[in-house]
């Protein structure tokens, strides 16, 4: 499927369908007439074999208490193991209502208050929340950008782990919002010394699906033959992939006995909402039948990533866009030409546009802007042209 036929196929308007990242601009950024290039879903319809599962089951007319089946789970490995080599046991796996919902429940059942957890920022900001919330210590080992391509420093990140006796890594890859796929080499070097420090590893692996050109995302519990597994606690889901976030399903895989054990004593004590009747259907259909959506998708996301590269090399220099590896979230340093202090007068002021702010994903990170390129092709356009006029005006 070609781009055009993508987006004349899936897009759909979103304004005024109590979209978060339409309707609340007001309530988020104090402005309602700003074009949205922030939170990250899309203007996209799902795939059309996950409307028909949904139709489907929603003229059933009963929605009553439901159970996972077991071809969700065979349907789940089968995309693991196609996409990404890894074979995932049914008996690994638990449901979860989000991957935030997961890192909070993970939490709660691996550490206790005052427990030292370690981030890489720049990094998904309710990494910042679910510590500060659950009163556990927050440690962070900030990213190096070279040239705009964000490392990890891994003598920094082992350092902080040993001043501050950390318990918890939370591992984001790929890495959002930095745009990096993880190589096997890094991860492995990240995994080693979490093993050497006796450090559990959360690996959010959402963006899974969003790696471009060479570059292939490899899951955590597979890293150096699979040696580091025992200390995985992997969460993924489908909703970034095929736009299904407000359906509340994500998927927990804990290979190691023990801590599965730990896991289910948690949730037998503290997680009793039931299962979502449609989160999972809708997954298991995505999973089933999205794959040439999925795939036309990234190509509508390069396209537009081309053209914000392309445009900002060519009328603002100074503009640096970091590495796109991975996600549908690139980063631009806008500190070539603005003082950080400015760039959300420039942006929100002058430009007219919502985006993620580099300082919601660490402190450092005043100046940087998040964009989200998962839409149709003519907001990007409008986005980048509004910039680029308003960067003439600065001249």
């Amino acid at each position: 499927m070609d781009i055009q036929t993508f987006v004349d196929r899936y897009y759909v308007e979103r304004k005024n369908t109590n979209s978060t990242k339409w309707d609340l601009l007001e309530e988020r950024f104090g402005d309602a007439d700003l074009l949205p290039i922030w939170v990250a879903d899309m203007e996209f319809k799902a795939p059309d074999g996950v409307i028909e599962a949904l139709t489907e089951r929603v003229q059933h007319g009963a929605y009553g208490y439901s159970f996972i089946p077991d071809a969700y789970y065979d349907t789940y490995s089968n995309w693991m193991e196609s996409r990404f080599g890894y074979k995932v046991e049914k008996e690994w796996c638990r449901p979860a209502t989000g991957v935030v919902s997961a890192l909070y429940w993970f939490m709660n059942c691996y550490t206790e208050e005052g427990d030292a957890v370690i981030i890489t920022p720049p990094v998904y900001y309710p990494f910042f929340n679910v510590i500060k919330d659950l009163d556990r210590k927050l440690v962070t080992a900030d990213m190096t950008d070279n040239d705009g391509r964000f490392e990890l420093d891994f003598e920094l990140f082992e350092q902080r782990i040993e001043e501050n006796d950390v318990k918890l890594f939370i591992l984001c890859s790929p890495h959002n919002p930095a745009g990096r796929v993880w190589t096997e080499t890094e991860l492995e070097r990240m995994l080693a010394i979490c093993e050497k420090h006796d450090v559990l590893v959360i690996a959010d692996e959402i963006h899974q699906d969003f790696t471009y050109g060479d570059h292939t995302h490899t899951p955590a519990p597979l890293v150096a033959g699979g040696k580091y597994a025992d200390r995985i606690l992997l969460v993924n889901a489908a909703s970034k992939s095929f736009n299904l976030p407000g359906l509340l399903h994500a998927n927990i895989v804990i290979q190691n006995a023990e801590l599965r054990g730990q896991f289910d004593n948690y949730a037998g004590q503290h997680i009793k909402s039931e299962k979502n009747i449609l989160g999972h259907i809708a997954t298991q259909a995505a999973y089933e039948t999205g794959e040439e959506w999925l795939d036309a998708l990234k190509s509508v996301i390069l396209s537009n990533f081309d053209y914000l590269k392309t445009q900002l090399a060519e009328h603002i220099p100074e503009a640096k866009v970091c590495t796109f590896e991975g996600t549908y979230l690139p980063m631009v340093d806008l500190r070539g030409f603005l003082a950080p202090e400015d760039v959300k007068d420039f942006i929100q002021e002058k430009c007219k546009l919502a985006v993620d702010y580099g300082d919601w994903f660490g402190d450092a990170y005043q100046g940087y802007v998040r964009l989200n390129l998962a839409t149709h092709p003519k907001f990007i356009e409008e986005a980048v042209d509004r910039i680029v006029t308003e960067y003439k005006k600065l001249k």
